[in-house]
């Protein structure tokens, strides 16, 4: 007869920090694809409203991004079960720095595109960001510049994110997913 293996204590994010990770895919994931949409319309009303929307997403990244970061310093990070090993464990590493640089430097980037086009920054109207350039269109241009090639590199540093968890969960069958989702239990 086949006996399960014992239980493996495995320990967790802190409830706020996985909070924090999950709102945040949400809005960054949200923020991205309304982007691309908006990139796709004409000028105009549908346009500018998706944009506002997009720009309002945006800022909840950017102030949660800080918030994050605080926490993470604050509540550090729960060790792994087993070691990852040398070369996973600078992977891991190396895509979290990646991931935090560019959810600071996506969201600041738009917002500087409209500051130095002169266009508010807004949150869901319920107030407006300060501008953080004067009207300027080479700033805005290169800003812009920046902001999509920002969008490629966290779409496929979320790819790779995506695909070291589907790895995790589905060829190692370990328990780093577990780590962000405590209710994920891998199949031995």
């Amino acid at each position: 007869m086949k006996s399960a293996p014992p239980s493996q204590f495995v320990a967790v994010y802190h409830p706020f920090v996985r909070t924090l990770h999950w709102a945040m895919a949400l809005f960054i994931f949200l923020a991205l694809g309304l982007g691309v949409w908006a990139a796709q319309l004409p000028r105009g009303e549908l346009r500018s409203d998706v944009l506002f929307v997009h720009k309002s997403f945006g800022v909840a990244v950017l102030a949660l991004i800080v918030v994050r970061i605080v926490a993470r310093l604050a509540l550090g990070a729960p060790p792994y079960a087993a070691p990852l090993g040398r070369l996973v464990d600078l992977a891991a590493k190396a895509g979290h720095v990646a991931l935090y640089g560019l959810m600071v430097a996506l969201p600041l980037s738009g917002y500087v595109i409209s500051s130095a086009s002169g266009r508010d920054v807004s949150f869901f109207g319920l107030f407006a960001l300060p501008l953080l350039a004067a009207p300027d269109k080479a700033t805005a241009g290169q800003a812009a510049e920046a902001h999509e090639l920002f969008a490629w590199a966290i779409g496929i540093v979320l790819a790779l994110h995506l695909a070291a968890v589907v790895w995790h969960a589905r060829v190692k069958r370990d328990t780093v997913l577990t780590r962000m989702w405590p209710r994920f239990r891998p199949s031995v």
